[in-house]
């Protein structure tokens, strides 16, 4: 055997082109994001430590029998990992705020519309039905939605879809706050609301995520998986009877499923991929889908202020995209830009919680529609 051979078996710079160095630059910029910026590093992280390793030739790793092939199959490809991340969530996740003022939830509703404007726009630009809906999803600004939803429509664009999502979650403070001051004024702003914290009754707490799942099975059956994990997470925590399951779904669970999952996406960030003009056009698509919901929450909030008569700050619209809490912190934020004094968190808290809803709802509603 000559030294080129031997070079050939042992060595993957022979089979090294331009494309794996760009992708091995990608994943260092995530890594770097998520540790000099701490962008999401729970996800980005692995994200980017799962794209360099895809993107080495010659380890196997991406093959059936390869550490990816195996995580693809038995987490993302079964559904596995998204579903479980939806209980954890749910086990964080207070519906306090929604319950004791529910008008929110017509926050939550609104907020979804950019998925479909979106959906669309992709349209146009020649993506087809599965492929469009996927990428409208990321306007929701709901990870483990925009994963599970691209994985059974559109599973060869589930690595950028994926990307875009977090990355954009991370970005809520950046993005957020001048389509806010665009798209309200001054003295909208500074309307204040006050809180009247309704006590919601530890039944009321207990039957709220029963009753959302069976009202989601009857009508939106294939939205079950999502919006079943999510309540069942949320059931576990209202319960108060099995913290050790509350403790392991938000924790252990949560985290160890939150770093195969961010492997498993960085592995399908391969240079034959994701070096394509899709997926510029999806991280483009997957920006206009974030403004155009916080766009839609924003006017359906200056709608809710003309019909109580100027006493509603249209600033928590913007909170009805699933990014919790962070974006009912930018309402505050921006809110007390105006007027320190001024407090709309936890306004802002029921309108977010229930974007987290309806998200899961759109992503159920898409499933229905497309996957039969």
């Amino acid at each position: 055997m000559g030294w080129h051979n031997l070079l050939d078996l042992l060595s993957g710079l022979s089979h090294l082109t331009w494309g794996h160095l760009v992708m091995m630059a990608a994943g260092g910029l995530l890594i770097y994001l998520a540790i000099a910026k701490e962008y999401e590093p729970m996800l980005l992280l692995p994200i980017g430590a799962g794209c360099i390793l895809a993107n080495i030739p010659g380890t196997g790793m991406l093959d059936d029998n390869g550490l990816f092939g195996i995580l693809m199959r038995a987490g993302v490809d079964t559904e596995l990992f998204p579903l479980l991340i939806f209980v954890g969530i749910g086990a964080m996740t207070d519906f306090g705020p929604l319950l004791a003022n529910p008008r929110m939830v017509l926050l939550g509703a609104a907020g979804q519309f950019g998925i479909f404007g979106t959906l669309l726009l992709a349209l146009l630009l020649k993506f087809n039905m599965n492929q469009a809906a996927s990428i409208g999803i990321i306007g929701a600004i709901d990870g483990p939605t925009s994963i599970y939803v691209s994985s059974v429509l559109a599973p060869d664009m589930m690595g950028p879809i994926s990307v875009a999502a977090y990355s954009y979650m991370s970005l809520v403070p950046i993005i957020q706050p001048p389509i806010m001051r665009l798209l309200t004024t001054r003295q909208e702003r500074l309307i204040r609301m006050e809180y009247t914290s309704r006590p919601v009754s530890k039944l009321t707490r207990v039957l709220f995520p029963i009753a959302v799942t069976l009202l989601t099975g009857l009508l939106v059956p294939k939205a079950s998986p999502l919006i079943g994990m999510l309540m069942l997470g949320n059931l576990l925590r209202e319960s108060g009877v099995v913290e050790r399951l509350v403790g392991a779904s938000s924790n252990e669970i949560a985290n160890v499923v939150t770093l195969l999952l961010g492997l498993t996406i960085g592995s399908t960030m391969t240079a034959e991929r994701f070096l394509r003009l899709d997926t510029l056009l999806i991280l483009i698509l997957g920006i206009v889908a974030f403004a155009l919901d916080t766009a839609a929450g924003l006017l359906f909030g200056k709608l809710l202020n003309v019909l109580t008569g100027g006493k509603f700050n249209p600033l928590i619209g913007a909170a009805g995209i699933s990014a919790f809490p962070m974006s009912a912190r930018v309402v505050q934020r921006v809110g007390q830009e105006e007027d320190f004094d001024n407090f709309l968190l936890m306004h802002a808290m029921g309108a977010n919680t229930a974007g987290q809803i309806g998200s899961v709802m759109a992503g159920g509603v898409v499933l229905a529609l497309l996957a039969g």
